[in-house]
């Protein structure tokens, strides 16, 4: 990763939780947001564990730090989890991810989510891949070899098993399609291309 990309994913992340940008922008979202905090720091060790001069020393500072940040808020993704520009964690408590799991650009994640992998026994064994523009509800739990479309919105406490097609607004246990809405309207300052 070069620092270049890390730049555009914090500011890409930076811009979903108040469509600013700018270092007095980024001052008041660290201060104010446990969640872009987490991101950022979470962008910070991916990047330092990539460079080779910084593997040693500077690296295992901030891994240290984003260590002590899970355990804080009982929030679990890990630096090597491949994370699309712009994640939004409103309140990051009890989120837990698969470290193969695949997360795409502008998602929102709200607390108590879970990407859980399952195994041979299960129907889908694997882990699951989060499309782009997805909002995922609080309590939501997506498990096994599962995609979820683009724009799609898995609801609160929802469990979802099978398949989410783009666009999908998904609930209840297992989860089954509610309606073709999407997630415009709960998935906001997304920036421009």
């Amino acid at each position: 990763m070069t620092f270049c990309k890390l730049r555009q994913l914090i500011s890409a992340d930076q811009y979903r939780y108040n469509a600013g940008s700018g270092w007095r922008d980024f001052t008041r979202q660290w201060l104010k947001e446990s969640g872009f905090r987490f991101t950022v720091l979470m962008r910070l060790c991916a990047f330092l564990r990539s460079q080779p001069l910084t593997r040693y020393g500077v690296y295992h500072f901030f891994l240290w730090l984003h260590r002590r940040m899970q355990v804080r808020y009982g929030t679990y993704i890990e630096f090597s989890t491949p994370v699309g520009p712009g994640l939004y964690l409103g309140h990051p408590n009890s989120i837990i991810i698969n470290t193969r799991s695949v997360i795409g650009a502008n998602c929102t994640l709200s607390h108590g989510v879970t990407l859980g992998q399952t195994h041979a026994r299960s129907k889908y064994p694997g882990v699951p891949t989060v499309g782009d523009r997805v909002y995922l509800g609080c309590g939501a739990k997506i498990l096994g070899r599962v995609k979820v479309g683009d724009d799609a919105v898995v609801a609160p406490n929802a469990v979802v098993i099978a398949d989410v097609p783009n666009l999908a607004v998904v609930g209840g246990i297992p989860a089954k399609q509610l309606s073709v809405e999407g997630s415009k309207g709960y998935v906001s300052n997304i920036p421009s291309s």
